[in-house]
C-alpha cells in the first residue's frame, strides 16, 4: 500500500504517476487530499475534547472529595463526550473510506520504467517497421489464400454497425457490455468481428438456391472492450481492445453446412500450414460454445512462450439461428417456398495472434526471427528480421 503522506507531500507527482498506471487512476489524488485534509481537522477537535474531558474527570473527583456540587462540572463533561463521540465516527468514516481508496491503487512504477501507450491507454498496441511490415504481410497472404485457392469473394464492409445488424448475428442484446457504442445520436457499434456485416450483406433477402452456398472474405480490425476479462490476459498482445482478424463466412444450404464447416475449418488450418506453425484443432462442448453457434471447432496455434496452445481460429456453424433473427431465406431451385439459410464463420485468422506466433516460433538464439517462406513474397523478400 502506498504511504499516505504521499498523497499530501508529493499529490502532483503522485497523480502523474498513477496514471501512467491506468486511466482514472490519478482521479483519486484529489480525494485522497481531502480525506486527509479532513482527518487533520478531526483530530485537533478530538484531541481537544479527550483532553478537556480528562481535565474535568479530575475536577470532578476533587469536587466530590471536597463536597462541593458536581452538576456544572458533569454536564460539561457529558458535551464533551458527545463531542468525543461525533469526531471518533467521523475519524473512523475518513480513515476506512481512505484505506479503502488505498487498498485498490496500485503501486507507483519506478522511473527506470517505460510509459504504457499514450495514445489509447491499456490494451492497444503500436508496431513499427518490420512488425507492422510482417502484420501486413500475413493480412495480405490470409486473404490472397482465401481468395484465389477457397473460392471467397473479398470485402471491404464498414468497420461500424447498427442495432439490427448486432441483433441478427447475435452480439445484441445478450453481449451489448462487450461492445463499443458511438457517442450521441447515431445507432452504430465498433463491430466485433467482420462477420458482423458479412453475415448482414443478405439480411432481409431472399437468395437463389441454385448459387449457394456464397464464400466471403472481409479484414477488419475488431474492437472489444473484454468486459469481465480482467485479469485474463491483460498483458501482451493476446488479448485487446483493437486487433486485427481476416474473417470468413458462407451462406450455405441446410443439407451443406455441416459438410461445408469441414471445409472451412480445413481453410483456416491451411493458412497455419502454410506458415509451418504447429496446431491443434477441438471440438467445442455445449458449454464453451459462442452464443450464436450450433457447433464450433477452435484452432489452437502452439505458442512457445507461454508453453501452451492458445486458440487462433473459432468455426462455426448457426445453422439457421442467425438466418432466422436477420432474416434470410431461399428458394432451393430459385423457385418455391422460402427457408431459411444456414450461416456459418471462421476466422482465417486472427492476425495478431498469428503473428505471436510466428515471431515466437521462427525465433533464432540470436533473438532475430526468421521470415516464413509463405509470407517473403509480401516482405519484398525479406528473410530475417533483426533487432534494431
Amino acid at each position: 500500500m502506498l504511504d499516505p503522506a504521499l498523497f499530501r507531500d508529493e499529490a502532483t507527482e503522485v497523480a502523474t504517476r498513477l496514471a501512467q498506471r491506468g486511466d482514472g487512476l490519478g482521479d483519486h489524488v484529489a480525494e485522497l487530499r481531502d480525506l486527509d485534509g479532513e482527518r487533520r481537522e478531526i483530530l485537533p477537535v478530538l484531541e481537544a475534547a479527550r483532553h478537556a474531558k480528562k481535565a474535568l474527570g479530575a475536577q470532578i473527583g476533587k469536587a466530590k472529595r471536597d463536597g462541593e456540587p458536581t452538576d456544572a462540572l458533569m454536564a460539561a463533561g457529558e458535551e464533551h463526550g458527545a463531542t468525543i463521540a461525533t469526531a471518533e465516527a467521523r475519524l473512523l468514516r475518513v480513515e476506512q473510506t481512505r484505506q479503502a481508496l488505498l487498498l485498490k491503487l496500485p503501486n507507483l512504477a519506478h522511473e527506470s520504467v517505460p510509459v504504457g501507450v499514450k495514445l489509447a491507454g491499456a490494451r492497444f498496441s503500436v508496431l513499427k517497421g518490420a512488425g507492422a511490415k510482417l502484420s501486413r504481410a500475413l493480412i495480405n497472404f490470409m486473404l490472397d489464400l482465401h481468395t484465389t485457392e477457397h473460392g471467397y469473394l473479398e470485402v471491404e464492409p464498414p468497420f461500424l454497425a447498427n442495432t439490427d445488424s448486432l441483433t441478427g448475428t447475435g452480439q445484441l442484446p445478450k453481449f451489448e457490455e462487450d461492445l463499443f457504442k458511438i457517442a450521441g445520436d447515431w445507432d452504430l457499434y465498433l463491430i466485433p468481428t467482420a462477420e458482423v456485416p458479412l453475415a448482414n450483406l443478405h439480411r432481409g433477402e431472399i437468395l437463389d438456391g441454385r448459387v449457394l452456398p456464397l464464400r466471403y472474405a472481409a479484414y477488419t480490425p475488431c474492437f472489444r472492450s473484454e468486459a469481465g476479462s480482467y485479469g485474463a490476459d491483460v498483458r501482451g498482445l493476446i488479448r485487446q481492445h483493437q486487433f486485427d482478424k481476416v474473417e470468413m463466412v458462407a451462406y450455405s444450404r441446410p443439407d451443406q453446412s455441416y459438410a461445408l464447416l469441414e471445409t472451412l475449418t480445413g481453410h483456416a488450418e491451411l493458412v497455419l500450414q502454410r506458415l509451418g506453425l504447429a496446431y491443434r484443432t477441438v471440438v467445442l462442448c455445449t458449454r464453451d460454445m459462442g452464443f450464436a453457434a450450433a457447433k464450433t471447432y477452435d484452432i489452437e496455434v502452439w505458442l512457445p512462450g507461454q508453453g501452451q496452445y492458445r486458440e487462433i481460429s473459432s468455426c462455426s456453424n448457426t445453422e439457421a439461428f442467425q438466418a432466422r433473427r436477420a432474416n434470410i431465406k431461399y428458394r432451393p431451385d430459385g423457385t418455391g417456398k422460402a427457408e431459411h439459410v444456414h450461416t456459418l464463420n471462421g476466422s482465417g485468422l486472427a492476425v495478431g495472434r498469428t503473428l505471436i506466433a510466428v515471431l515466437e516460433n521462427y525465433q533464432q538464439a540470436d533473438g532475430s526471427v526468421r521470415i516464413p517462406d509463405a509470407l517473403r513474397p509480401y516482405m519484398n523478400g525479406l528473410e530475417v528480421i533483426r533487432q534494431q
